[in-house]
């Protein structure tokens, strides 16, 4: 069937078209900002209970989650890649460490400590005083009231681009971080063993 003769056919079909792109960017744009508030917060809670909680296995896992509403957080801002390696490296790789280190550990004698309650107050008292510097030294950078640019559109190579730099120009020091790693491991394996014996 000809384009012209499909138009007479059905006239209203250019315009249900931009009308179904017009409500979806609109529900995207107001979808957005909230999943960016819900993540930002869900991260910054499960952020603090890594510090309030005694057991380490739930501090982890807290970070764990944090880890992953910081994903989270790098895809709704279009950043795909970033979150995608994010939940690979650090939700993934670096909470099996964190967790086989906690293995090591004697739980008990961790949770029979009572708190300091001079180390506390420090601690809140250099919170406050950091806080305070960022939110002055945020008040008095010119941009800090404008917004931001919008973000280009992401092409689609990033990965690609991502692995040519990374085992073509710094194939070398990819290869000693793997090495390092290696002899980590093996070494936290010689000494659990010495441990259990």
């Amino acid at each position: 069937m000809p384009r012209d003769k499909r138009r007479a056919v059905n006239p209203g079909s250019d315009a249900s078209q931009l009308f179904l792109l017009t409500r979806h960017s609109s529900l995207v744009t107001l979808t957005m900002p909230f999943f960016f508030w819900f993540f930002a917060i869900m991260m910054l809670v499960f952020g603090l209970a890594v510090i309030i909680n005694r057991n380490p296995v739930a501090s982890a896992l807290s970070l764990v989650v944090s880890f992953l509403g910081l994903a989270a957080l790098f895809i709704t801002l279009g950043a795909f890649f970033i979150g995608i390696i994010q939940v690979l490296v650090y939700a993934g790789a670096v909470m099996v460490l964190f967790l086989f280190i906690i293995m090591l550990l004697d739980l008990r004698a961790e949770e029979r400590r009572r708190t300091n309650f001079v180390a506390f107050t420090g601690g809140l008292l250099v919170a406050l005083i950091f806080f305070l510097q960022v939110y002055l030294v945020i008040g008095h950078v010119r941009g800090a009231d404008s917004p931001f640019p919008s973000m280009p559109v992401p092409r689609p190579d990033d990965v690609h681009r991502v692995g040519l730099l990374l085992f073509g120009s710094y194939n070398l020091p990819f290869q000693i971080i793997g090495v390092l790693l290696l002899v980590a491991t093996v070494g936290v394996i010689v000494l659990s063993k010495r441990e259990l014996r």
